[in-house]
């Protein structure tokens, strides 16, 4: 799961400084534009598709979502932004100034709002999988069942033994089988993950790598699979994938502002390259809610987004092992309010998610700068646990 940049410095004490000072005034100054004057966290209205209402209307505490801040400073952490959404409405979201590194740009202070972009890292990697669906659903893929070997006869000669018995469905859960490391530094010439940024052929790359062992009974992390599954969907639509994702996904969900980069060789990070808005990302969250549904159109297909957030996979060697792994989609639980509360999340390095709360009909997105830090992510999940799922007030 690591990525292309060096590691940022820890800014720690620096932004809870900056987070104690926000939930200490709550003042239109820790507010974006929009936010001037209302009540904390209260959502800009940006006309971007977001049915915007307050907390009680949803049944959720805004009291209780108001101390996010506080709890953030608590924990030292570098985040950026955080977004609830509830019963398909945006009812919170707080921006925070920070350091970060852009895909491609130097290290700089920024003042995240509402309308910044955000690296999406790994996340994107469950984005990927939504398009896969959906080119499945247009007919221009047979299966998850088709086998990988089939979409590139050009490569013949380079594929190693074992790759014929090997599925897209195979690749989707990470259970290949493929020797694959990536979480070596990044200087490290056995890290896999930059062969993809910077081989001028980094689809032999990934089908010249040996199989570890047979399909279906080891999991490992893969962002090569993702990149495979990626440049399927160019083959199939006859399109960028950026261009399929905008003309499929994006503008039914009213994302105009975004983007999704490129390696070093030209070939664009199926695995890790889109920047979205928080807010946008957020809509992703909803999809899964509303199994591939937003406002009055299927986006995705109902099977297939369900499939996606089903565990498949036992993910050892991540997060310790406890999570599941779906169709690139993570699949956990937390315990909140004395009670297990289970979701799916998309993950990304440096702490951002996408979570969905199927059971409370409830969306949480972060994003973040905690990139190779020990406690990447822990943020995100600690207020999830702590205030986000206890601010829910009724499970209806």
């Amino acid at each position: 799961m690591r990525e292309r940049f060096p590691r940022l410095s820890r800014l720690g004490a620096s932004l809870a400084l900056a987070l104690t000072a926000s939930i200490t005034n709550l003042k239109a100054d820790d507010m974006t534009p929009g936010q001037q004057r209302q009540p904390c966290g209260s959502p800009a209205a940006l006309d971007d598709g977001w049915v915007i209402a307050s907390p009680e209307s949803v049944g959720m505490d805004s009291e209780r979502l108001c101390g996010i801040a506080a709890r953030l400073a608590l924990r030292s952490t570098e985040i950026h932004s955080v977004v609830v959404a509830r019963h398909g409405r945006l009812v919170f979201e707080q921006y925070f100034a920070g350091i970060d590194q852009p895909w491609g740009q130097p290290e700089g202070h920024i003042e995240f709002t509402a309308t910044t972009k955000h690296d999406m890292r790994s996340a994107t990697k469950s984005v990927t999988a939504l398009l896969l669906g959906i080119a499945i659903d247009r007919k221009l893929i047979a299966s998850a069942n088709e086998p990988v070997v089939k979409f590139f006869p050009e490569h013949h000669q380079v594929k190693s033994a074992g790759w014929d018995a090997i599925t897209l469905h195979h690749l989707l859960t990470m259970s290949s089988g493929i020797k694959w490391d990536e979480t070596l530094p990044w200087t490290d010439p056995d890290n896999d993950e930059p062969h993809l940024a910077f081989d001028t052929d980094p689809i032999g790359y990934v089908l010249g790598k040996p199989i570890a062992a047979p399909p279906d009974t080891l999991w490992t992390y893969n962002g090569g699979g993702t990149d495979l599954l990626g440049n399927i969907v160019e083959q199939v639509s006859g399109k960028s994938l950026e261009a399929f994702a905008r003309e499929t996904l994006f503008e039914p969900l009213g994302i105009t502002d975004f983007e999704w980069k490129t390696y070093k060789n030209g070939k664009i990070a199926a695995a890790s390259g889109l920047r979205l808005r928080p807010r946008d990302a957020a809509k992703i969250g909803q999809l899964v809610l509303d199994h591939g549904r937003w406002k009055e159109q299927q986006i995705v297909p109902a099977e297939w987004m369900d499939q996606s957030i089903a565990p498949h996979f036992q993910a050892v060697g991540y997060f310790g092992g406890t999570l599941f792994y779906g169709h690139q989609w993570w699949v956990g639980r937390s315990f909140a309010a004395g009670k297990e509360v289970r979701w799916a999340g998309a993950f990304g390095w440096g702490g951002q998610r996408i979570i969905a709360v199927p059971d409370l009909d409830l969306v949480m997105m972060t994003t973040a700068a905690q990139y190779g830090q020990p406690k990447e992510g822990l943020a995100a999940m600690d207020i999830l646990a702590n205030i986000i799922i206890p601010a829910v007030r009724d499970a209806h």
